[in-house]
């Protein structure tokens, strides 16, 4: 099993230096490089908290200081984007990287982008739904035809760059609505499950409805990989974590939540969310290893893991976790 780091990119409170805080992001992504993990994800929000509204300009900055890494997006917001712009920024992506881009395509949590790009958040399926076909049709076929109803149409159109890689991977990525999962499943595309809350075996359901509406589509089971984004943080001991990591949560998800009309985080919440079944990752590095294996079984079986940290912004912890889970979580859960 694969285990990697996604980020947003949070704005510091502090100085509000944006700089500072893009170059200690390169500086975490070079470590997750260096100590083995597999990949690095950049989200995408069109907020004043993160700096991610263009991932790939981060991710090519990356590439240049990485070798092995995967570079992907957690996620890129297809609903709100031009699939066309999207390919070819990830195909030159993956040129940069000699071949090491991915595209986690998806809708997003957070609906800014809609009236930012002038769409109606009313069509918020029917484009997502129209611009993931875009998506794959450019990525099998160098010269397109294509009509929507959302974008003009493509008339034997080439669209260049393509990438070092065959197939550009594309994973799905979703959150709780069957319609996605089985969408993912009949598309035959690799799904990444956001769970951010509640346990996370009450997802096999779903990643079952993805095995039997991909097997029924004629693809192979081995095709249909899934992977797991959850929120984490990994210290020298379960104590210090959860103290390193559990005030900036509550800061962040309480804000958050406010605008969702959500109670506040309380810490008694945050122990069950982090107990044995809960969808937070936060303890030492034997603890989070069990666990991660445990979710496995529980769904049937991870390709990937990635952990979100950064509702923490101290750079020096953070380059800590990413040593941690480098040395010691990256070996055990090889092979497994």
């Amino acid at each position: 099993m694969e285990i990697g780091i996604d980020s947003f990119v949070a704005m510091p409170e502090q100085g509000r230096d944006g700089a500072k805080a893009m170059r200690e992001l390169l500086e975490r992504i070079a470590l997750a490089d260096q100590v083995g993990l597999c990949s690095f994800g950049i989200g995408e929000h069109h907020r004043k908290e993160f700096l991610d509204s263009a991932p790939t300009m981060i991710l090519g900055a990356a590439a240049s200081i990485t070798k092995n890494i995967r570079l992907t997006s957690a996620v890129t917001v297809l609903s709100a984007a031009d699939p066309v712009r999207v390919f070819q920024n990830f195909a030159t992506l993956d040129l940069i990287s000699n071949g090491r881009a991915e595209i986690v395509a998806g809708r997003g949590s957070f609906t800014e982008a809609y009236p930012l790009f002038g769409l109606n958040l009313n069509d918020y399926d029917a484009l997502f739904k129209e611009k993931l076909d875009l998506l794959l049709q450019i990525r099998e076929e160098e010269r397109v035809n294509w009509s929507g109803k959302f974008r003009p149409a493509l008339h034997n159109q080439a669209i260049y760059p393509r990438p070092l890689q065959k197939k550009l991977p594309i994973w799905l990525g979703v959150g709780g609505t069957p319609a996605s999962f089985i969408r993912a499943g009949e598309m035959g595309l690799p799904l990444m499950v956001a769970i951010i809350g509640g346990e996370t075996h009450r997802f096999r359901p779903l990643i079952d409805l993805y095995k039997q509406a991909g097997k029924q589509a004629g693809h192979d089971e081995s095709t249909l990989k899934v992977g797991l984004h959850s929120l984490g943080y990994v210290g020298k001991t379960s104590q210090e974590a959860v103290a390193d990591f559990f005030p900036s949560y509550a800061e962040m998800f309480t804000k958050i939540g406010k605008e969702r009309g959500f109670a506040p985080v309380t810490k008694a919440g945050f122990d069950v969310q982090n107990g044995w079944t809960g969808a937070l990752l936060v303890g030492e590095p034997q603890e989070i290893t069990d666990k991660i294996l445990r979710h496995s079984e529980a769904l049937g079986g991870l390709s990937r893991i990635t952990l979100q940290m950064d509702a923490l912004s101290d750079h020096k912890k953070l380059m800590q976790a990413i040593e941690l889970m480098g040395k010691e979580i990256v070996p055990a859960l090889k092979g497994r």
